[in-house]
């Protein structure tokens, strides 16, 4: 047995582990969802409910819970798209960055969400994904990272601004802004060497 050694990756097998993560991921969001519906929405009380001490434990159950399929269909494709070209650069550093826009929107729902109403879902993180993926190209000036940002913000620029909206019904445009800004952080704060050769960008 050999020790202290291991075999870099493949450009191939990064595309696959980033595409089975994603995959793996978003199919837990539509079980949790079934899990749900059979269960008369009972995880549905785990959304955060703001400034309630108690509702601090659901932080990070509530970006994987939703209310209804339409909810989770339309959270689907742009989370497997954004996390997928996220875990590219690297599974370790992808999933530290969605545990900070997790914590950190959840908090910031819990803090600054109106009183009694019951947040959940994966759009926070959506935003930080793409906020993450906008910037950190730039930030570690890597090219084809520049141009994932861009055709990020091409294809989902608009629908990006229009879910910071505060004037929509029924959508928490706090969780997105929080999530946004979360992700934008996450580029700086794992930001690597522009020098390094041993992943894949974005």
């Amino acid at each position: 047995m050999m020790s202290g050694w291991r075999p870099e990756w493949s450009q191939g097998d990064r595309v696959r582990t980033a595409a089975k993560l994603m995959v793996g991921w978003v199919a837990l969001l539509w079980l949790l969802e079934v899990i749900d519906v059979a269960t008369g929405h009972a995880l549905d009380d785990h959304g955060v409910v703001p400034r309630t001490p108690s509702e601090l434990v659901d932080i990070v159950p509530a970006a994987f819970l939703h209310f209804g399929f339409a909810h989770v269909a339309a959270n689907s494709v742009p989370l497997l798209v954004l996390g997928f070209l996220a875990a590219l650069g690297g599974i370790r550093r992808f999933l530290a960055v969605c545990a900070l826009i997790v914590v950190a929107d959840g908090l910031g729902v819990w803090l600054i969400s109106p009183q009694h109403t019951n947040t959940a879902g994966a759009s926070g993180l959506i935003f930080g994904l793409f906020g993450f993926l906008l910037v950190s190209g730039f930030v570690e000036r890597r090219p084809l990272g520049i141009l994932a940002g861009v055709l990020v913000a091409a294809v989902w620029g608009g629908s990006i601004l229009a879910g910071l909206a505060p004037t929509q019904s029924g959508v928490s445009w706090q969780g997105h802004l929080i999530g946004l800004a979360a992700g934008v952080t996450a580029a700086f704060l794992f930001r690597r060497d522009p020098n390094r050769r041993d992943a894949l960008t974005p």
